[in-house]
């Protein structure tokens, strides 16, 4: 990246809102895709987990060079990507990390600053311990998929979904085998 391109560095508190308000586009983008997760309604509750990221440490941001610079630092967000070392009661053969909600404003993607961003998270996971690293995406969303496979993620595990209603959210009847939803709160949505 040239030195005028983004910086990417560990959020700040200062950061909490403007990531909250980057998480709940990111929900609301990944509507198109067949996500039922609900961007607006979740603010709250994600908005505690981007303090509690920021004091953890497992929260990065990408931070326009330009913008900060006039603005004596502050803010200037175009992403941010979340991630952590996985904990857990079962015991595995390789230690894993997940990189989760990975997102670069819409007009700033395609320039780098997911690929940025997704590096700094793996070398994060590496230093933690990390041997393999997990993420999700929905599997409607082409454009993500071939981002992540770009930078060598293959398919692990297929989620499979099944609507119980006589009619999904998108007004198609159960004959049909729609799109399956296959989000949850981590799950990221950035093609670079």
């Amino acid at each position: 990246m040239a030195e005028t391109d983004p910086r990417v560095e560990p959020a700040t508190a200062d950061d909490v809102d403007a990531v909250t308000d980057m998480w709940v586009a990111l929900a609301a983008g990944q509507r198109e895709h067949g996500a039922t997760l609900r961007a607006e309604a979740n603010r709250a509750t994600v908005r505690e987990w981007v303090a509690q990221s920021v004091v953890t440490g497992d929260l990065f941001v990408a931070r326009d060079a330009e913008t900060a610079a006039e603005s004596d630092g502050e803010i200037g967000l175009v992403g941010f990507v979340g991630f952590s070392l996985e904990r857990g009661d079962y015991e595995r053969d390789a230690a894993r990390g997940t990189v989760s909600n990975l997102f670069v404003v819409p007009e700033r993607r395609g320039e780098g600053v997911g690929a940025a961003l997704l590096d700094a998270a793996e070398r994060a996971l590496d230093e933690a311990g990390a041997e393999r690293v997990a993420l999700e995406a929905l599997a409607d969303n082409d454009r993500a998929r071939a981002f992540y496979a770009e930078h060598g993620y293959d398919p692990h595990r297929v989620e499979l979904t099944k609507s119980l209603n006589d009619e999904d959210a998108d007004g198609r009847d159960d004959g049909d085998p729609g799109t399956p939803d296959g989000e949850n709160s981590d799950a990221p949505d950035e093609s670079g």
